[in-house]
């Protein structure tokens, strides 16, 4: 087939048509255990072929094979009984222990809050014999396939609220090489989403492998967790097909629900790679978990010192974070001070509006730090828009290649970045600055005037503020008037 584009169009045209599926994010979640049971197959059919006595975890009449493969199969009101009736509380109630089944153990974690929400059974019959024109055992298939996945993974940044779970493929490949994870060490997102960074993370490792116990080594050294269902299924699909066999790391949880002292040695990795919700509040009790001066109920500050806690000495972390966390007071100033103290904090990369465009227009930060030893100084980097970009949106996102300019000018940590130099981009600031300014890491580039800024968040605050001293001046006019009529009626 020499092109999918097609037929996953006309899948979702089929979904359009039935009444029980809602909009973008029903018929993706649809489509994706529909495409995690046909991959899972397509994958067992290579492993029937390498091992002897190969065992599917999933019983025989419930493998996609037995029932979807056959275009005259079931249809109707029988495959509609079947899905609802036999296929989920099968796959849900799968006996499946992590250690001695990890395969049946990865399919319960997937179906765990699945639904199938098409009502019509020869519809879906229909959308099944679409998905078996794509042939996962065939290598040129399943790389299209990958970058036809990559764009479902985007149309999500459509499916309202659940845009939060895509981070532009060139900034996860920029964080990614970055960081430079090696073959060997452990990798995690503790906030997985999609598994965008994950998938770059196994990209930049198989480049390392060359042999079979490299691979051995590659295919245990990927972990993640995901809160919601639909990325966390989205997740694991993307890991089988981008080689990962058995995706058991990939944990269907709250990794914030877990207190941090149950967190032991054995719980810490080498690189941590993520992009943690942010604007988000935990339910209550989650704060109970963390230290008491950091305790607070924002995600993303959760997730930061969750992130330091996580890091193995000398381990490395790439993290996107809003402006709101850079001059944040009060707890956030708390969490910067530990961060400062236990990480070099060596580099933020400040980007422009609207790389998340249009999940959300808040500037974002990339922040890459090291455990172990205390931050002396941070560089900061200004990222520009290409030239004669305004902003960035949907059709013209931020691209890998607009990074060069920060990857010549990075250097390497083990000399402390000695290469790096000041220009109209970048600048240095000193930790004695940071602290002076209470942890305000919102440090402006003192090589750019002062800017008119244009931002809405911006305009907002400034407004509100502005308001804000209206109202003292009039309350304190109000104050002054009625002293003066009183003294005045006092003296009649």
């Amino acid at each position: 087939m020499s092109n999918l584009s097609p037929v996953i169009k006309s899948i979702q045209d089929i979904m359009r048509q039935d009444s029980g599926v809602d909009g973008d994010a029903q018929r993706i979640s649809q489509l994706t255990w529909l495409l995690f049971l046909k991959v899972f197959d397509a994958l067992e059919e290579e492993l029937e072929t390498t091992r002897d006595h190969y065992q599917s975890p999933i019983p025989e009449h419930l493998r996609w094979r037995a029932w979807a493969a056959n275009p005259e199969g079931m249809t109707g009101e029988a495959l509609l009984d079947f899905v609802d009736k036999q296929l989920f509380p099968a796959l849900k109630g799968l006996n499946a222990d992590p250690v001695r089944n990890p395969r049946g153990y990865v399919v319960r974690g997937v179906f765990e809050d699945a639904y199938n929400y098409m009502k019509s059974g020869h519809l879906l019959r229909q959308v099944v014999n679409k998905l078996n024109a794509i042939d996962f055992n065939r290598q040129a298939e399943r790389h299209q396939f990958n970058d036809l996945y990559e764009k479902i993974l985007r149309d999500l940044q459509s499916a309202g609220n659940a845009g939060e779970f895509y981070t532009p493929r060139a900034v996860t490949q920029f964080m990614v090489d970055m960081t430079n994870p090696q073959l060997g060490e452990s990798v995690m997102d503790p906030a997985t989403g999609t598994g965008g960074f994950l998938v770059c993370a196994i990209e930049h490792l198989r480049k390392q492998v060359r042999n079979a116990d490299q691979e051995a080594v590659l295919q245990n050294s990927i972990r993640g967790v995901e809160k919601k269902q639909l990325p966390h299924m989205l997740c694991v699909t993307n890991l089988l097909l981008h080689g990962i066999e058995v995706p058991s790391q990939i944990v269907h949880d709250n990794t914030l629900a877990r207190p941090l002292r149950d967190y032991t040695a054995a719980d810490r990795v080498n690189v941590i790679l993520t992009n943690p919700p942010f604007g988000g509040i935990e339910e209550p009790g989650i704060e109970a978990g963390f230290p008491a001066d950091v305790r607070t109920k924002e995600t993303a500050d959760l997730f930061l010192v969750l992130i330091q806690h996580l890091l193995k000495p000398h381990g490395r972390a790439a993290v996107v974070l809003p402006d709101g966390f850079l001059f944040g007071e009060g707890v956030k100033a708390r969490i910067k001070e530990q961060l400062l103290q236990q990480c070099n904090l060596h580099t933020i990369v400040r980007l422009p509006n609207g790389v998340f465009a249009p999940y959300t227009g808040i500037k974002t930060n990339l922040l890459f730090f090291t455990k172990g030893q205390p931050t002396q100084h941070i560089w900061y980097y200004e990222h520009p828009y290409p030239p004669g970009a305004k902003n960035y949106n949907k059709t013209k996102p931020i691209r890998i290649d607009e990074f060069d300019a920060e990857k010549a000018w990075w250097g390497t940590e083990a000399d402390g970045f000695a290469a790096r130099v000041e220009n109209e981009r970048a600048w240095k600031v000193s930790i004695d600055q940071i602290k002076a300014a209470g942890y305000n890491l919102d440090q402006k580039n003192p090589h750019v005037g002062e800017q008119q800024s244009h931002d809405p968040d911006v305009l907002l605050a400034d407004y509100a503020r502005l308001q804000a001293e209206a109202q003292a001046l009039r309350d304190e006019l109000k104050g002054i008037l009625a002293q003066s009529l009183s003294a005045k009626a006092a003296s009649v």
